[in-house]
This record gives structure tokens, sequence and C-alpha cells, in this order.
């Protein structure tokens, strides 16, 4: 079979011919794959620096897509952390990591919206007790994630959706999504921090897809700006394209009743990611989301790979 294959962590995946899978334990089959997410997940993956490398080469990357069994199914799976991924004609799945989904669902809108929402809806119902009426700030919305985590936000009942990025053309269709203020992230420094500080002065929740030094400087904005110190804030770090360490200043932490937790594999368990997916693929499959998506076949994963960070839309690779 065909497969991406990536043979060094400083060069791009390339697809070549790779061992067909077998499966090896009663729940596993073997899939045709339909549709692979190129998520930023995937490339940390294919370069090494996820936290959950193994530096095990060569490797077939993708954590996730749509596939279809022997059985007629149409699945969306979950794979584990091992060197046999998604972006192949075939793998190997565990069918307690996958769902069936839902009659007439597309497998690309599928394997392209499910993770990037499932960042911010496994964080609102798994890290923190989120309830309808609250306020929240999503840093880094003009990204995929950023995007689906307005529109999850407002799915679950959020008042006011501050939604604060740095691409202004993004940024400018984000109230038609759900965001009821936008800030821009470009600019002198003092006046993000006053632009950000105001709008968000009285959120309840920051999903933070960003972390790093832009996220130090948000989060001592809107502890400055606040309007009341003594109300909850819970800071959700769930992305870091900002940087992998915020230094924190202890300031924050004490002039403000704020907590900060993360969100991802280990902060979530496996079941309580599995637990959600069905409710996720409900909702893409009934049009709740808008997805911005760019189909490729699976033979221009090289291009896919250069395409990636500089775009606006999701890529899903087609084998």
């Amino acid at each position: 079979m065909h497969a991406a294959v990536v043979t060094s962590f400083d060069t791009s995946p390339r697809v070549q011919e790779f061992p067909t899978p077998v499966p090896a334990g009663e729940a596993e089959v073997l899939v045709d794959v339909l549709a692979v997410g190129l998520h930023p997940r995937v490339r940390s993956q294919a370069n090494g620096s996820h936290y959950t490398s193994t530096d095990e080469l060569p490797l077939v990357p993708g954590i996730d897509g749509v596939g279809r069994g022997p059985d007629g199914l149409l699945r969306y799976f979950i794979l584990p952390d091992t060197t046999m991924g998604a972006m192949a004609e075939k793998t190997v799945i565990d069918l307690r990591r996958s769902i069936v989904l839902p009659e007439g669902s597309d497998p690309v809108a599928v394997a392209a919206g499910m993770n990037p929402a499932m960042g911010s809806w496994v964080a609102l119902r798994h890290r923190i007790d989120f309830t309808a009426g609250m306020n929240v700030l999503v840093l880094g919305a003009t990204g995929s994630a950023g995007q689906l985590a307005v529109q999850v936000a407002r799915h679950f009942g959020a008042d006011r959706i501050v939604a604060a990025g740095r691409d202004a053309v993004r940024l400018a269709a984000l109230p038609a999504l759900g965001a009821t203020d936008t800030v821009s992230l470009t600019g002198d420094p003092d006046d993000v921090a006053v632009r950000l500080g105001e709008a968000a002065d009285d959120v309840d929740v920051v999903v933070d897809f960003v972390w790093g030094a832009p996220a130090t400087a948000a989060m001592v904005a809107v502890i400055t700006h606040r309007t009341d110190r003594g109300a909850p804030l819970s800071w959700i770090a769930v992305g870091s394209m900002g940087g992998p360490t915020a230094a924190i200043p202890s300031e924050a932490l004490r002039a403000a009743r704020l907590q900060i937790v993360g969100s991802g594999q280990g902060s979530v368990s496996a079941q309580g990611f599995l637990t959600e997916l069905p409710a996720i693929a409900a909702e893409i499959a009934r049009g709740t989301f808008s997805l911005d998506v760019r189909p490729m076949p699976l033979a221009d994963v090289e291009q896919a790979w250069a395409d990636a960070p500089g775009s606006s839309r999701r890529i899903v690779l087609v084998p």
C-alpha cells in the first residue's frame, strides 16, 4: 500500500510503498482510510516535538481519521501513539477508540472538524465547570481550532465571546460565527494590552491556543483591567503556537482569583475524549459548525506540508 512516511524529523513525509499493517487484537480491524486531517498536532508528531513523541522512525503520521471497515460501516477513529498513523491507504484501528458516524456524514468534513473542535469542546466539558451564560475569551481565535472554539462556546451557551487573533481577515469573519467582540493582537504591545484588557475585563474563561510570551502579556492585560478580581477566572491552555513555555508573574496569581489548567492527552483521559466524540460528530453532520476545508490527495502530502502553516483552511488528505 501507499503511505506518507517520515524517515527524518527534519524533512516532510513522502509517499512511498509501506507494509500493510495487520490487526493484532480482537478489537482491531483493518480499515480503508477515506480522509485524514493535517492538524498542528500531526505536524508536531511528524517532527518529533510533541510531548508524546517516542523518537521512533520511520513513522506514518496521522492521529485520527475517517475509514470504512470490513463491516461496511463508516467510522471516525483516534489512533494510539504508535508509528502506524492514518496517512495511508489503510490503517489498523481499535474499534473501542472509534465511533460509527451518522448516516450521510461527509468523511472530509468529519476529518477536518473533529480534532480542532475537540480542543475547546473537551476543555470546556472536562477541565472546568462551564455553564451557559459565562463569558469566554478565545486567544488565538483566527486559527482553525480557534474559529471552532468560538462556535463551540456559542453552542454551549456562552453569553459574551471575545475573539482575539492576528489575522485581520479571519478576525473580521468571526462575528458571523458567534463572536460578540473581536480584538486584533497586532500593533503596539501597549495598545494591544489596553484593547484586550478592556474587551475581556469580565470573562470567566480563557481558551488559550497561543501560550508562550503572548499568553503572559494577555494574562496581565486581562487581570489589570478586570472589573472584579474576586470573580473566578479559568485559563485553559489548549495549544502552544506562541511558544512552549510562559513566564507567569506571581502578581497574576495573587492579584486575581485565577486558576490555570491544561487540556490535552493526560489531563483528560482517553475515555473522556471518547465520550464526547458522538456528540461532536453529530453536530458536524448536522452542519452546526462552519468549516473551511481544503481536500488534497495523499500523493500531494509534501505540498500539503508546505502549505499548512500559512493556510487559513484545514487541509484534509484523501488517499
